[in-house]
């Protein structure tokens, strides 16, 4: 219980808050997509960069670590993507739009809070070198998916895109990232020992202590728009993907295939612990596949999570 009261509640609290300022109209849904530009275009971005700046990238980088999420992201994928496919009978991109909800935790707005209400600050650099490889790596895959879906279609239909084309596309969307730009920043100013000018360290402290509050309050207002509706056995079966078989997976392979430390461990498996981003219903809505299904449980795995990430707690070292 004191996990519950000490660690979740906090920054479920600050979501709510975002939430009902929304629900009751004392923020329009213009500014709220403005805080949300100044979180992911602005803030979020100069904490990753601050953060792979001072990250030990030999220490940190562990494959064990990297593998144990991502191989528990992928497999969840596969089974997102085949339970839509099979069981509920969805056609291909809708799957591949399904399978990336399942992909996707939200480990930047919502994990990154919660392992440091949990553990301190200094437990988030496996955070961090995931969340690092996490925007690059699973837009790349999901895009990658869905072109060739597409491209599936298109050739039926006596079109056909090239290869070359597919990959430009692909980095396209990925290099237009402002993340992905602070990530590769923070990577130079890293491996080549640069240092920034002493009046742009404290400005740069500033912006990345108000990108997780900011993040908390603006996801909170971007949530009442996606209220549940229909789909709701598929949406279900994401759920439970994401918020169960992700992290005992992780856990799973953690513990018994490449023996995590407890600090890792519990990096791993709080980040995979995470309910699906609002990148999920953006990537659904920028291919108009299974959006209704992404937006529900974007709202529902949430607000499921307080209970899933509690008990994570419990479990973990």
């Amino acid at each position: 219980m004191q996990a519950l009261v000490e660690v979740i509640v906090p920054v479920f609290l600050v979501l709510g808050f975002g939430y009902l300022a929304a629900w009751q109209g004392w923020i329009t849904e213009v500014a709220i997509d403005g805080v949300m530009r100044f979180v992911q275009t602005f803030a979020v971005p100069c904490l990753l960069f601050k953060s792979i700046t001072h990250l030990d990238l030999a220490a940190n980088f562990d494959a064990g670590l990297l593998l144990s999420y991502f191989l528990g992201a992928f497999s969840c994928f596969a089974l997102g993507y085949f339970g839509a496919r099979h069981l509920f009978v969805r056609n291909a991109s809708d799957s591949v739009s399904i399978g990336f909800t399942c992909l996707f935790s939200n480990a930047l707005l919502l994990g990154l809070p919660i392992t440091e209400r949990a553990y301190g600050s200094d437990a988030l650099t496996g955070n961090i070198a995931i969340i690092s490889i996490n925007a690059p790596l699973t837009y790349g895959f999901g895009i990658t998916m869905m072109e060739l879906v597409r491209s599936r279609e298109q050739l039926q239909n006596g079109q056909i895109l090239s290869k070359l084309a597919l990959a430009k596309q692909v980095l396209r969307a990925i290099s237009g990232n402002a993340m992905v730009l602070g990530i590769i920043a923070g990577f130079i100013f890293n491996l080549g020992g640069l240092a920034l000018p002493e009046p742009v360290v404290p400005a740069l402290d500033m912006m990345a202590r108000a990108a997780l509050p900011a993040a908390l309050f603006g996801l909170g207002g971007v949530l009442f728009r996606y209220r549940p509706e229909g789909d709701l056995k598929t949406i279900g079966m994401v759920c439970c993907i994401t918020l169960l078989a992700h992290p005992a997976i992780t856990w799973v392979l953690g513990q018994f295939v490449f023996h995590l430390d407890v600090a890792q461990t519990r990096s791993s498996v709080m980040t995979a612990s995470m309910a699906p981003g609002v990148n999920a219903y953006l990537f659904a809505n920028m291919y108009g596949a299974a959006r209704r299904v992404a937006a529900s449980t974007v709202l529902l795995a949430t607000a499921s999570s307080i209970i899933t990430v509690w008990a994570w707690l419990h479990i973990l070292p």
